[in-house]
Order: C-alpha cells, then structure tokens, then sequence
C-alpha cells in the first residue's frame, strides 16, 4: 500500500484488507512521508518504510501494490510523490489495484466517480479474488 500526506486513504484501505483479506497476507505500508506510514502501520500492516528510497527499493519486490491513481503521477501529492516514486511504481512488475480518485486533474474516461466506502469495497472484492483463498501474497 502506497499513501502520502494524512495516509487516509492508506489507514482506510489497510483496515479494510484486515478485516477481510486472510491473516497470512502481508501488507507493506510505503509513505511518501512518516505520517503516512505511521497511519498506515496503526491501521494494521506489518511492516512500514518511508521516503523515495523506500518506495524504490520496495516497489520491485511486492506482489501487488494498492494506492490511488496518483500514485504514478509525478509531483502529485502536493509534491511529495516524487518523479522517482512514479516511475518505480509505474515501472514495478507487482500487479497495480488503483482507486479513481481525482485529485491529481487527472480524468479517467469511462470510470464513474463514486464515494470512497464504495471503492474501498470494489478494491477488497477484487484482492480477494485475486489472493485467490489465501495464497501467500505481499500487498
């Protein structure tokens, strides 16, 4: 899970993914920012990195990554998602679970815009489905 600034959408994703995911899986929470990661780690992941290098060296080596679209625009997050953290995560082999969410001006044609509960949801739905019943996955 990639989150910056509050890690709001991390904590609630997080949270979530715990309540429904198996036990087994482990959740990686990356933070552009301590903030973040500290959210995120409260919210129940198993280990928590932070900054640039962390999201560089981490992005390669996990099964999925989870965040919202802005995790692979440049400069999005106020900033604090650097050129770097983009192109690692944009470049990284794991499978990308994004929410639409519209706060870096960019509009995905075709995807309705609905409140976050409801995309939280979608995103559990499908991880579960491609967990496929608790196989050993790192998110």
């Amino acid at each position: 899970m990639v989150d910056g600034q509050g890690g709001g959408f991390g904590k609630h994703i997080i949270n979530r993914l715990r309540q429904e995911l198996p036990p087994e899986i482990e959740i990686l929470a990356l933070g552009t920012n301590a903030a973040a990661t500290v959210a995120m780690l409260k919210a129940g992941a198993n280990e928590g990195a932070t900054g640039e290098r962390a999201i560089i060296y981490n992005a390669p080596r996990v099964d999925v990554i989870t965040g919202c679209l802005s995790i692979i625009i440049a400069d999005a997050m106020l900033g604090e998602l650097t050129p770097a953290m983009a192109a690692a995560i944009s470049s990284s082999p794991a499978r990308k679970f994004l929410l639409p969410i519209n706060r870096a001006g960019v509009e995905i044609i075709g995807v309705y815009s609905e409140p976050l509960p409801h995309l939280i949801d979608r995103l559990v739905a499908r991880l579960q489905a491609y967990c496929g019943g608790g196989t050993k996955q790192n998110v």
